[in-house]
């Protein structure tokens, strides 16, 4: 850790009047616009730094953030590389529960929050904000990458912290966004979705690691997100589908008010997108923009689809990221060979997290040597190409028979009157499992019956596949992300449902 380079001042220096990053405001939200040129942000960066040192906070301790994206959740994430500590992101959309726990079990020592959120963070920690002096801090304490703490959803129990490096890894990392981008560093990234999560906070850390512009928006809103894209000619993104959704779902009026042509590298992520939502991202995005890549907040990015492959190769995630390797493992521990072969897919490379805080026991369980794994079932194909067919815990085994959610998901998505799908189990007398299907509608389309949608999978599906049930839903439930909380539609559906087949189909509102 001593006398790194820290890419902030590398910038500073090499681009002093050129923008790092612009903090937009709109009417009705806090504060106003911000835009900092480089040595204006490191200076920032600097006084944050300042603050934590003068806190008494030590190399490898916690420092939390909490609030809505920002130009300050960004500047106290580099900070912490500055100071050699570990940032903390505390999900603003949590309960009070939930924020509370993250914020006790990370040790953080010291946290940031805006003031709208500052309940969410045990009043006993104390707050802490920028300090007046921007002078560079001791350049013995600059990690090599940004250490952060970053805790899952927590689906299945309280959540877990995973601690790792973010921007780390160059080889691996460099050799990524030179595919990604071309080797490109003349890029303008938008944030979308929160940066609390591992996706969009490490794209707008390794896009100021190449010298881009980020611009960071308070909340989603789709139409505000298509006016920023014009008016910044907007480069590059990472999103979860659910944002993409509500973008390509605004009228076509709205669309075609829109200049998205200077979109070069839209990277997807977070949750499968289906060929639905590809195809009608194509319909208003340059067509070699769109990418998407695989990965997980403990496994980093692990494989990438390029833009030519989407149609070749529907329903894969993509070859193998630069640096990573990955293998497929059976039940009884045994490496798979061939392809199109299913078995638990594990990660070997530099991208890997180092642990569960506080929890060793439960990443030594998912290993194998010196794989690490989060459960995923895949295969690959004879050229190379890997697929995921679904999380171990989503399995649906009904009459013995291993029945893939996403697999469905990706052929009903494909209907005209479905905006979205989610596919689970849920317990039958007769199968064990039977699979149920929560759809949304298309604003002003009919809604579909069991036997409309049973019918339209049926050409592409197995009988064993198609839905026994079906409920209709006006919005899903879902992670701060954006990604569709399984479990709760499963433990609600379950809880009501007392029949095999649900006939006509109910809204749930």
């Amino acid at each position: 850790m001593s006398n790194t380079v820290d890419h902030v001042s590398y910038w500073a220096q090499a681009r002093p009047d050129e923008l790092a990053i612009i903090d937009e405001r709109v009417d009705g939200e806090p504060g106003a616009t911000r835009s900092l040129t480089w040595a204006q942000f490191e200076a920032e960066v600097n006084g944050w730094a300042t603050a934590i040192i003068d806190a008494g906070v030590g190399v490898g301790q916690s420092v939390g953030w909490c609030g809505p994206n920002s130009l300050e959740a960004l500047a106290i994430t580099h900070a912490a590389r500055r100071t050699g500590t570990v940032a903390v992101p505390i999900p603003y959309k949590l309960t009070v529960e939930e924020a509370h726990y993250i914020a006790s079990h990370s040790e953080a020592v010291i946290v940031w929050t805006d003031s709208e959120h500052d309940h969410l963070v045990p009043a006993g920690i104390p707050r802490f904000s920028r300090s007046t002096s921007t002078a560079p801090t001791d350049p013995d304490r600059v990690a090599e990458a940004t250490k952060m703490l970053l805790y899952t959803s927590g689906t299945t129990g309280r959540p877990k912290g995973a601690l790792r490096s973010i921007g780390g890894a160059p080889g691996q990392f460099g050799a990524l966004l030179e595919m990604l981008w071309s080797g490109d560093t003349d890029h303008v990234y938008l944030t979308t979705g929160p940066l609390y999560h591992s996706g969009p906070s490490a794209f707008a850390l390794r896009s100021h690691l190449l010298g881009a512009t980020v611009i960071t928006q308070p909340k989603f809103d789709a139409e505000r997100w298509l006016q920023a894209v014009e008016r910044y000619g907007v480069t590059t993104s990472f999103s979860a589908p659910t944002s993409m959704r509500r973008i390509i779902s605004l009228p076509a009026e709205v669309l075609q008010r829109y200049d998205t042509s200077s979109m070069r590298s839209y990277i997807a992520n977070a949750a499968p997108w289906t060929m639905a939502l590809k195809r009608a991202y194509l319909d208003w995005f340059p067509a070699d923009s769109l990418w998407e890549v695989y990965g997980s907040t403990e496994l980093s990015i692990s494989a990438v689809l390029k833009p030519a492959d989407h149609l070749r190769k529907p329903g894969s995630c993509g070859e193998l990221a630069p640096g990573v390797e990955m293998a497929l493992f059976d039940d009884e521990g045994v490496r798979i060979e061939v392809p199109h072969a299913e078995g638990t897919l594990y990660v070997r490379s530099a991208g890997v997290f180092d642990t569960y805080f506080k929890n060793d026991d439960q990443f030594q369980a998912n290993r194998v040597d010196d794989w690490q794994t989060v459960g995923d079932i895949a295969y690959f194909d004879e050229d190379g190409f890997w697929y995921i067919c679904d999380r171990r815990n989503d399995l649906v085994v009904s009459g013995g028979v291993n029945v893939y959610p996403a697999e469905i998901e990706n052929v009903l998505d494909e209907h005209p009157a479905v905006a979205e799908v989610a596919v689970f189990g849920v317990p039958d007398e007769e199968w064990g499992q039977a699979v149920h299907a929560c759809i949304r509608v298309v604003d002003g389309v009919a809604e579909p019956s069991l036997e409309d949608i049973r019918l339209f999978g049926r050409e592409r599906l197995a009988g064993f596949k198609l839905p026994k049930g079906l409920s209709v839903l006006a919005e899903f439930p879902r992670t701060g992300s954006g990604k569709v909380l399984k479990r709760e539609l499963q433990r609600t559906v379950t809880e009501r449902v007392t029949e095999r087949v649900v006939e006509p189909a109910q809204r749930h509102d």
